[in-house]
Order: C-alpha cells, then structure tokens, then sequence
C-alpha cells in the first residue's frame, strides 16, 4: 500500500465516476424523459490492475489518498463479479477496517522496477467512477508485530455496469489457479507501481510462502503467478500468501467472494 498526502500541489509520500452535471430540472408540464441508455464501453479489470481509494476530501479534489492492486478479478457462487486485493490497504490508522470503502481505478501508467509509477500521476478514473465496493476485509499479515497472523485479503464487489474482467494486465495472463510451486521455481507479479518483476520461491513461513520478487509499496495485492496459475497476492517483505488459502478463507466465511473462480 503507498500513501500520499497533498498540501499546495506537493505531495509527500508516507511509505507506511462517471462525472456527472446536473441538467435543469423539468417544469411541470414537461413529459419526464426516458432513461438514458449509456453507450460507454466497460472499462477492463484484471489482476495487476492499479486501484485508488481512500481519496480526501473528495475523489474529484484527492489531496490524500492510498494505491494499491488487484489481486484478480473472479466471480463467486452467488455469480457476483468479485475483485481481489490486500487487507490492510483497508486498515485505517486506529485498526478500523474499512468495509464499505469505493474503490476507482488507477489511471496513471504502471511503472517498471527501475522507474517506478509516480505517485503524483495516480489519479481515479472519473469517467468510469467507482469501480466497486469493499465487502470483507480480512485479518492482515502483521508481520513486524504481535498481531494475529493473517491472509491478508480483501473483497471487492465489482460493478458490471461500470467494468469487465480481463485475464491480461501488462505482463501477466492469468487463466488458473493454484497452489504455490516448490521451492526454487521462478515466479513473477504484475505490480502498478513496478510492473512485472520475477523471483525464485524460496519457501514458507509461518502461513505464507517467501520469495525473491520485488515489490514497492503500491504494489499491495499484485497477483503473484507461476506461468499463467495464479499462486497467491503478495504483500511485501517478499511475502505472499497462497491464493488456495485465501479461496479455502473466502468459502468458510460466506458471502460475497465464496465460491470464487476466475472469471475470464
């Protein structure tokens, strides 16, 4: 997760829709118009997908705001369209997990490992508005601290209206799922703030696997593959965990994201 915060058009980095005008209001003897029939092409999503949220005061004036990616884009039993992504990009300061938080896509270009997104590039994509809805939010990984150790996932209920599932972001197709392969077998993320990096799988530890692929904050939730298999979502400290676990998670709760496949 990376957070920026704004003051006069500065921006310091903590490392830690549709835009609509109101039309004159109809006079009473006017007939009142027919729905309108949007005509806009669905905006694609998929796994590597950078996201923007948490955006003060206001998406369309974000002088603070969080970034991270998407995990992957699935549906659930229940046939919702489902994105996927890390808990604690919706863990507040005080502990709070922010379910019910919008979620808008990231317009600004992925970066590459030498030369990473600019943060002051990330702005939300106005034109497709909010792109879905945060509906779980798990308990995080906790790493560095005494916390309870956790998946660290969150569910996004998508909004078809407004966005398609894609397999493809940048340098990574995922078209299965599965679990982590064994040590020593290289493996890659598509992150938005540095694109596709690769590294071996090193091993285990505690309820996650470790790795030697890169990441930078704002890559939070970047799908992490062996070929085209999608094996887990990684959160930093070349950390992951199992996509396998998180699904086995998802299914024991209920709700939205039980039962998820992939859906493209």
């Amino acid at each position: 997760m990376l957070r920026a915060l704004r003051a006069l058009g500065l921006a310091a980095v903590l490392t830690a829709g549709l835009t609509l005008t109101a039309a004159p209001a109809a006079t009473a003897a006017a007939p009142a118009a027919a729905p309108a029939t949007s005509t806009r092409a669905l905006t694609p999503i998929g796994g590597g997908t950078g996201i923007i949220f948490r955006m003060v005061p206001s998406p369309e004036d974000r002088q603070g705001f969080y970034v991270c990616t998407l995990t992957a884009v699935g549906r659930d039993n229940a046939g919702n369209l489902v994105g996927l992504t890390n808990a604690h990009c919706f863990i507040d300061e005080k502990g709070n997990k922010l379910v019910g938080e919008k979620v808008y896509r990231d317009t600004s270009p992925a970066g590459t490992a030498a030369a990473p997104a600019d943060l002051n590039a990330s702005r939300p994509d106005l034109e497709t508005g909010a792109i879905g809805t945060v509906t779980y939010v798990s308990t995080p990984n906790n790493l560095l601290n005494t916390g309870p150790k956790g998946l660290d996932y969150a569910v996004i209920k998508l909004d078809e209206t407004r966005v398609a599932p894609t397999a493809t972001v940048g340098g990574v197709t995922i078209s299965s799922i599965g679990a982590p392969p064994a040590n020593g077998v290289r493996m890659c993320k598509q992150g938005h703030r540095t694109g596709l990096t690769c590294g071996i799988k090193l091993g285990t530890h505690n309820i996650w696997f470790t790795h030697l692929i890169w990441t930078q904050g704002g890559d939070s939730g970047s799908p992490v593959v062996s070929g085209q298999t999608l094996v887990g979502n990684a959160w930093g400290a070349q950390h992951s965990s199992a996509i396998v676990d998180i699904i086995a998670e998802m299914d024991a709760n209920g709700g939205v994201g039980a039962g998820f496949h992939l859906a493209t």
